[in-house]
């Protein structure tokens, strides 16, 4: 629970941290969040520009390894035939992909915490370049190409499971909006893109380029990654990480004083899902802190790392944490409602649109429309736009729904009030589903265009579910994991249960199944205010002693 305060009367921020002054921006108006150290390696204290550089180029090769999961999508056709195999087998490169996917990521997580991420953005880089060429030359061998699949899977891990990260650690909170909604654009933009080139590419020149020029590409940008993207994680000095500033004091967002401070976080928190947040400087005096300030303490500054230097793939470690205790960290956590609950909001539709990405080919590639590769790649244009109108009105409506409730609610903020997009994702996501299974069940009746409208449908609502669904760093890797897990066990009988039950009817059952989720978001929240503090008090992790 957290309060917003915007009267005269309210508390003023401090000038000191202990010994330390308060940071402001440029301006003077905003107070840095984080507050960043004296340690000139510190990457909150590199020039804008430098840091902008940084994501632009994680943001680039991100949008390549996102290709890598729908890279087969508008393919499976043609590769069963080239293959000899049905079109489960087709759908398992897909599947296994997705399991390297998810079983790396929760390891490379684990690992990022411990000895920061810049080893794991170039050993990704490299699998995708090798795993890729791999794949390209696999000819004939089911097994070969299956196996390059699952590298692609875990050298697409690092930037599935970090780029976000990265953010965080290059931006202060007010500067990270829209350089947020850039990494997350790369990684669902690319995804949806792919298959639209991947289709004409295969007609063309063949399939196999179309893993020929993701190692192109890949290894055009592994110089620039290399050179030009440093480590980014970086350990505050304590009185950093502990500060924050005194319960109700103001907090504006986009101009307004409309945000919070949390009563029971140690972080500043606001509304806003971009985190586009600043605290607003007070005029008043603040001498009784300084006079009682702990005694003067200089710490001291290291000497700026030269360009050999930041070039190591370690720059020593991040954490004291034990490795193994915090790869099993994500586990327990599937017990705690609200992160099983964040897991179904958002990993089901993910599913369900890769269980629409596998079998897309099969409906159209056969009668009556008799689709070529070109036209089924055509197909994920409406996924694309689904997806880039799906963030639009995410970002409109998320932060003026918050605002409108936290006044309702006499300007106090509760977590839940994200909650309400659901109704969003219940309304566009599952609408997509019903009305993709009628449509595509009768494609003589109804045509290419009104699935591909409903298919747009389901990706936009699987967009404003990630944004219901805000989580955290070990919550989110509880995401990555039963989303993928959940894909692969998808692909494994997608065509089965279509040819058993017909499409109608599998999308009946699948489109019911999201509506009972999304329904799920009742109890969570009229509920959450007291699953939160049942579960402060009785912390799982602390419990298994993780």
């Amino acid at each position: 629970t957290s309060y917003v305060l915007d009267d005269a009367s309210r508390p003023a921020l401090p000038d000191h941290l202990g010994a330390h002054p308060v940071k402001y921006d440029k301006s003077n108006t905003i107070i840095l969040v984080p507050q960043p150290s004296e340690d000139p390696n510190d990457p909150l204290n590199w020039p804008l520009w430098k840091r902008d550089i940084i994501l632009l180029i994680l943001s680039t090769i991100s949008v390549i390894a996102s290709t890598l999961s729908p890279l087969l999508a508008a393919n499976t056709v043609t590769l069963a035939i080239f293959f000899g195999r049905d079109f489960t087998q087709m759908a398992l490169l897909t599947g296994y992909h997705l399991c390297g996917v998810g079983v790396a990521g929760f390891i490379f997580v684990a690992s990022a915490r411990i000895w920061g991420k810049r080893h794991l953005y170039l050993l990704g880089t490299v699998l995708i370049i090798i795993s890729s060429a791999w794949g390209g030359a696999a000819g004939t061998n089911y097994a070969s190409l299956l196996w390059a699949r699952v590298v692609q899977g875990i050298g697409l891990a690092p930037f599935e499971a970090l780029v976000n990260a990265s953010v965080g650690d290059l931006y202060f909170v007010h500067e990270r909006g829209k350089r947020m909604a850039l990494s997350n654009l790369a990684l669902f933009g690319g995804a949806f893109f792919t298959p639209v080139l991947v289709g004409k590419i295969t007609q063309t020149i063949g399939w196999e380029w179309s893993f020929y020029m993701i190692a192109i590409f890949a290894g055009a940008l592994l110089p620039l990654i290399f050179l030009f993207v440093p480590e980014t994680a970086f350990v505050r000095p304590e009185y950093q990480a502990l500060w924050r500033p005194e319960e109700g004091a103001a907090v504006s967002v986009n101009g307004q004083q409309d945000s919070h401070i949390s009563s029971d976080s140690k972080d500043v928190q606001t509304p806003d899902q971009s985190g586009s947040a600043s605290l607003e400087k007070q005029d008043s005096d603040s001498k009784a802190r300084r006079n009682n300030a702990p005694p003067p303490y200089t710490d001291p500054t290291p000497p700026k790392a030269t360009f050999v230097q930041s070039l190591r793939p370690f720059n020593g470690r991040k954490s004291d944490a034990n490795f193994f205790k915090l790869v099993l960290r994500p586990f327990p956590l599937f017990f705690h409602p609200a992160v099983l609950w964040a897991c179904l909001i958002q990993g089901t539709l993910i599913g369900w649109t890769v269980m629409i990405g596998v079998v897309l080919a099969a409906i159209f590639l056969g009668p009556p429309l008799w689709f070529n590769e070109v036209e089924t790649g055509y197909m994920y244009t409406g996924p694309f736009v689904g997806a880039i109108l799906g963030f639009i009105i995410s970002g409109l409506l998320a932060d003026w729904s918050t605002k409108l409730m936290i006044r309702r609610n006499k300007g106090v903020y509760e977590p839940e009030f994200r909650i309400v997009l659901v109704a969003l994702q219940l309304v566009f996501g599952c609408v997509g589903l019903y009305g993709f299974g009628i449509t595509a069940e009768k494609v003589t009746r109804y045509g290419w265009f009104l699935p591909d409208l409903f298919f747009a449908f389901e990706v936009g609502g699987m967009v404003l579910g990630a944004v219901a669904s805000d989580i955290a760093v070990e919550a989110f890797t509880c995401l990555l994991i039963f989303k993928n897990i959940f894909s692969f066990a998808l692909t494994w009988g997608a065509y089965d249960w279509l040819t058993s039950a017909g499409i109608s009817k599998t999308f009946y059952i699948v489109a019911s199944i999201q509506v009972g989720i999304c329904l799920l978001s009742v109890p969570m929240y009229i509920f959450g205010k007291w699953n939160r503090a049942f579960f402060s008090r009785h912390d799982i992790l602390k419990i298994l002693h993780l």
